[in-house]
């Protein structure tokens, strides 16, 4: 079924003269936006002074860090020496080429650097947005289904994909299940633990998301094949697995640190000007 679902798809969304809008494109736009407004409305439940001029701003400041940051982990961790070779190819992003532990990383030195200039706690800030990222990681591992590109190895079960680049064999949709796991039971997690009142230490949404991300995306690198150019590095593991233990050893140690702080979501999340 999933099989025949895939092959019913076609990775651009529509066309507006010579200009062809894919799928990929409108899943990032979706994902900023809707994280914009989980952002807001949990800012509201918490009791904080956050304008919608501000989450527009600091949105924006990710967005930007997002697409630099995704870019240049790629390019330098599973670029294989390519782009070295062929500089002027690292700004040819409609070729594709995107790493999300570089786009978290940009991610939080964007939105760092825009709270900065307009005078919001970025700590606070990083765990409103925690929230709502992970609908962009689901939006985006979609996006990769339809494009058929990340696929997984080999399978028998019935859900298994024949993907026109991966030959005439049903493999794992690994796609899928990274925006069920990443994106969606991350949100869910996430969106519950922000329901509490009062709010939970600071850092503690961060943490976890740390934590679930690089466990989840731990496991399913055992049945996502690894990029072409790399390969396996150490027996099984994969470059995704070797950038994604830091994120749960980070995760671990920013929950320990909240919850010996208990430092509380309340108040202002202005600086005094």
């Amino acid at each position: 079924m999933l099989s025949e679902l895939y092959h019913s798809l076609n990775p651009i969304a529509f066309t507006l003269g010579p200009l062809q809008v894919h799928w990929y494109a409108l899943a990032y736009l979706a994902g900023f936006v809707l994280a914009g407004v989980v952002v807001y409305r949990v800012a509201r439940r918490w009791g904080l002074d956050l304008t919608a001029d501000d989450v527009v701003n600091v949105i924006v400041g990710i967005a930007w860090g997002v697409i630099i940051g995704a870019r240049l982990f790629y390019v330098v961790f599973y670029g294989d020496g390519y782009y070295f070779a062929h500089p002027l190819e690292v700004f040819a992003l409609n070729q594709g080429g995107m790493s999300f532990h570089g786009g978290f990383v940009g991610a939080i030195v964007g939105g760092a650097l825009v709270c900065r200039v307009i005078g919001v706690s970025a700590a606070t800030f990083c765990d409103l947005g925690v929230i709502g990222a992970p609908l962009g990681l689901f939006f985006g591992r979609c996006a990769n289904f339809v494009n058929g590109e990340l696929w997984g190895k080999p399978t028998s079960l019935p859900w298994g994909v024949v993907f026109e680049t991966g030959g005439n064999v049903a493999r794992h949709p690994s796609q899928l299940y990274e925006a069920l796991l990443e994106g969606l039971v991350i949100f869910v997690v996430l969106l519950c633990l922000s329901r509490r009142r009062p709010p939970r230490p600071q850092g503690t949404f961060m943490g976890t998301f740390l934590v679930l991300y690089g466990v989840f995306r731990f496991l399913i690198e055992f049945v996502r094949v690894p990029d072409a150019q790399l390969g396996y590095l150490l027996g099984p593991i994969t470059m995704g697995q070797l950038l994604s233990l830091p994120l749960v050893v980070a995760g671990v140690v920013v929950l320990v640190l909240a919850h010996r702080w208990q430092r509380p979501q309340v108040g202002h999340l202005k600086r005094a000007a």
